[in-house]
């Protein structure tokens, strides 16, 4: 398979920039011509800068950073994948080994809100995603998984509350989406819109699965909470919404409706990607920016040894993107009217894989470590949920 090393040359060597803290690998956006990245100072950690990128909104972002060190607030998880939180307090945590949904309290301890049935893992497969409607209390929890025969989404009744969850029999969403043991996708949220998305991977298949429209592999896909097409899908009667998908493991919603995707790549380049309905982001032909106008290139790059992304999520338009292999997290600042795409990162190495992020209460955020899932190296009380508080960047 043919991969882009597109702008590799000119990159700027990692610099020390504080203790703990690396200069970020080259990131460019979707232009012809490469720069040279340019740091910005910032106490704690390090900052790199890309192309200057379009923006949905000329009205300057606000921005966050995280404040001080994170607190453990939950320990003994066991190859956790997602978190979701609920009105009520409470927060749901997937296991993706055991099938087994566990409840944090709102405030404090875990228990176990119920087991996935079904659910057959093998290296990355498993118990995968979670979602619930928002806006009002939610009927019904939604499940990503991998069966037997096939990865799905389900939703089973949500009973009960805080410290008595429990969950009703399955409903099929979505089945028939390509399984195996890596390159699973797994991720699911519902939009602004009110529809479900859900990340894909190609199943290994590359082309066969990712370039192919009648594959739910290697995709973006667009569904109603019952699983159904929604009229306005790019494409008729599909709920593909964008393909050319490696391995997304992330996505989130800016405040201007723009939806964003992590993605895992091959050797070389991990992405994140501005989506567009009915878009081909290039995998295999292309890894990272490939300068073909065949296809959408990502807005920004990382060497796989410096993210290998999962779970994103996006509060006052920054963005956080968990790093698995990078075994940190990053905070991503999409340029407003033309201005540079930054990329901060925090905690290199400090608590090893990190799998999902999400917003918590009061101004927080939380981290999700995965040490325990067979690539990573467990500590004390692993696996664990980090709270670190957000403060505006200034």
């Amino acid at each position: 398979m043919s991969r882009s090393r597109a702008c590799t040359t000119g990159r700027t060597p990692a610099r020390r920039l504080a203790a703990g803290a690396t200069t970020a690998l080259l990131t460019i956006g979707a232009l012809a011509g490469c720069t040279t990245e340019m740091p910005t100072p910032a106490p704690g950690p390090s900052q790199t800068q890309s192309t200057p990128q379009p923006s949905a909104s000329a009205t300057p972002a606000v921005r966050v950073r995280p404040s001080g060190e994170p607190v453990t607030i939950e320990t003994g998880l066991k190859a956790p994948w997602s978190m979701v939180n609920l009105p009520s307090g409470s927060t749901l945590i997937s296991e993706r080994d055991t099938g087994v949904i566990r409840e944090r309290l709102p405030r404090g301890g875990l228990r176990q809100a119920g087991f996935v049935r079904g659910v057959v893992h093998a290296g990355e497969s498993g118990l995968l995603g979670l979602a619930v409607q928002a806006g009002h209390t939610p009927g019904y929890l939604y499940i990503y998984l991998t069966t037997a025969n096939d990865n799905r989404v389900i939703r089973e009744r949500l009973m009960g509350g805080p410290g008595s969850y429990s969950l009703g029999d399955p409903e099929n969403v979505v089945v028939g989406i390509p399984k195996a043991s890596f390159h699973d996708g797994g991720r699911i949220a519902f939009g602004p819109d009110g529809m479900l998305y859900i990340t894909t991977g190609d199943a290994g298949a590359g082309a066969a699965t990712a370039q192919s429209k009648d594959s739910l592999g290697g995709k973006i896909l667009r569904v109603t909470p019952t699983g159904a097409v929604p009229a306005d899908n790019p494409f008729a009667g599909s709920p593909v919404y964008s393909f050319g998908h490696r391995n997304p493991q992330g996505i989130a919603w800016d405040s201007h409706g723009t939806l964003w995707a992590s993605e895992f790549g091959q050797n070389t380049w991990d992405e994140l990607n501005r989506i567009t309905p009915g878009g081909n982001y290039g995998w295999p032909a292309v890894e990272g920016i490939g300068h073909n106008p065949a296809y959408i290139d990502p807005v920004y790059q990382w060497r796989t040894n410096e993210a290998s992304p999962s779970g994103i999520a996006i509060i006052k338009d920054t963005i956080f993107m968990a790093a698995l292999r990078g075994q940190r997290l990053w905070a991503i600042y999409p340029g407003d009217a033309g201005a540079a795409v930054t990329a901060v990162e925090w905690y290199p190495d400090a608590y090893g894989r990190i799998r999902d992020v999400i917003a918590g209460p009061s101004g927080t955020l939380w981290m999700l470590t995965n040490n325990t899932d067979g690539r990573g190296t467990a500590r004390a009380g692993d696996d664990r949920i980090l709270e670190v508080a957000l403060e505006p960047t200034g």
